[in-house]
């Protein structure tokens, strides 16, 4: 904390002891308001915000213990340095119990003064910063943030919000990395269920007898080395919401068995004799085409029509470009605060870049790629040094279908040609060196594309 910032409360009946302790810490930079009756420094109090508080503590009706009290009811961040000519240990001990942050005894050094002021100003700045990184933590860890501008991802996260108030089961489709579990998670947080758990699996990452073990529990004894009984994932989620990734994944022989759970709305254990109720909303996710899969015979058409009451599809990254600028600056605020580093900027040219580039990888592969620029930032910005090296060439976009027209060839070689322009600070020899053509070939590209005015 600042001298500049640091508002303190002075307070003693004794006129020159108050004005001197005023005097001296006024030299130092500090905000200081002085009070000689403790009655006005309970009104202070209540009137205005302040960090620091030295008080006498023996004083004619109020006391700097009431001081002390009524102060960290107020602010319980605050600090209280006691300050007294009665130098007892029993009054120390009392103030310290009560909550002050240090004892002072007079006749007290000026100097010994500054020190303590100064210890309990830097204690509660990092307190501050502390809580500052706890708020910022509880704010990127575990919460369904969908940062978007995208007016179709505006109406998606507002289906999902409708429908989330039911007890419909969903299908979330979208590429690997779009963030399905995410929206997953914000379904789950707008439902009447969310104060219940939310559990979710990756169908694709067990072999089948471990995802039935998984989902479904097992009784003591069920098979070897299972030495007591184990609730599977189902039971667990009772209550609440169970998410289902890479459904598509699952056997056919666990579709059936996981349709009479969503049917019956009970579970068996492995080795089990008795079913057991469960009240659980499934949501799953796939990278497929869920109906697709269904006439290929992958998927029980029974189950598609149980799991997909409601479809909600995440457009890739590449479609949703408008989101580049507020999902860059997210990552960076996420990240700065995990690594608490103090990033905020990134360079124009690494935004040009991240614009032309199509992300195969989604949203994931952005977050990854400024998650590295952050740790590898050594100031407060993130520049293209810091992109993965096969990024940093990017100038033009990748070959992937997208929605709208499809870009000539002759559109990309004109960005391309324009870039390489650009980086050789449009030296026209360097240009075509790096081209492969000669300049005469650079110069009639120039003149077919009109890229000369």
């Amino acid at each position: 904390m600042s001298n500049e910032t640091a508002k303190i409360l002075i307070v003693d009946d004794e006129e020159i002891a108050l004005h001197n302790l005023k005097h001296v810490l006024k030299k130092e930079g500090y905000d200081v308001t002085a009070s000689q009756s403790g009655q006005r420094a309970l009104q202070l109090l209540e009137e205005h915000s302040f960090d620091l508080v030295l008080t006498d503590l023996k004083m004619e009706k109020v006391g700097g213990m009431q001081i002390l009290k009524r102060a960290r009811e107020l602010n319980p961040d605050i600090e209280v340095i006691m300050i007294t000519g009665y130098a007892t240990v029993d009054s120390a001990i009392e103030a310290m119990k009560a909550g002050a942050y240090h004892y002072i005894a007079k006749p007290y050094k000026l100097d010994e003064a500054r020190k303590i002021v100064r210890e309990a100003l830097e204690k509660i700045g990092l307190k501050r910063e502390n809580s500052r990184l706890r708020e910022s933590l509880k704010v990127f860890q575990g919460e369904a943030r969908l940062v978007t501008n995208n007016p179709g991802m505006k109406k998606l996260l507002a289906m999902a919000s409708q429908v989330a108030a039911s007890d419909s089961n969903i299908v979330i489709c979208g590429e690997s990395g779009t963030g399905k579990e995410l929206l997953a998670r914000f379904v789950h947080a707008c439902s009447n269920r969310r104060k219940g758990p939310l559990l979710s699996v990756n169908c694709g990452a067990f072999q089948e007898e471990l995802l039935a073990n998984e989902l479904f529990g097992h009784e003591k004894g069920a098979f070897t080395g299972a030495m007591e009984t184990k609730k599977g994932l189902v039971e667990m989620a009772d209550g609440g919401t169970l998410f289902l990734d890479e459904i598509t994944e699952i056997s056919l022989a666990m579709q059936v068995k996981l349709l009479r759970v969503i049917q019956e709305k009970e579970v068996m254990h492995l080795g089990g004799v008795a079913p057991i109720q469960v009240n659980v909303r499934f949501l799953a996710a796939t990278n497929r085409n869920l109906a697709e899969e269904v006439k290929q015979g992958h998927f029980r058409q029974d189950l598609f029509y149980r799991i997909n009451v409601v479809a909600l599809n995440i457009p890739p990254l590449a479609e949703r470009k408008d989101d580049l600028p507020l999902l860059i600056q997210y990552f960076i605020k996420k990240y700065g605060a995990l690594m608490n580093k103090d990033v905020s900027n990134i360079d124009p040219e690494v935004v040009d870049i991240l614009l032309r580039y199509d992300f195969p990888g989604n949203v994931r592969e952005l977050e990854n790629i400024i998650e590295r620029g952050v740790a590898l930032a050594s100031g407060d910005t993130i520049e293209v040094g810091h992109l993965p090296e096969d990024l940093r060439g990017t100038c033009f976009q990748t070959f992937r279908r997208k929605s709208g027209a499809i870009p000539s060839l002759a559109d990309q070689e004109r960005a391309y040609i324009e870039w390489v322009l650009k980086e050789q600070g449009d030296n026209k020899s360097l240009a075509a060196q790096a081209l492969g053509i000669d300049r005469v070939s650079l110069w009639r590209k120039i003149k077919k594309y009109e890229m000369e005015g």
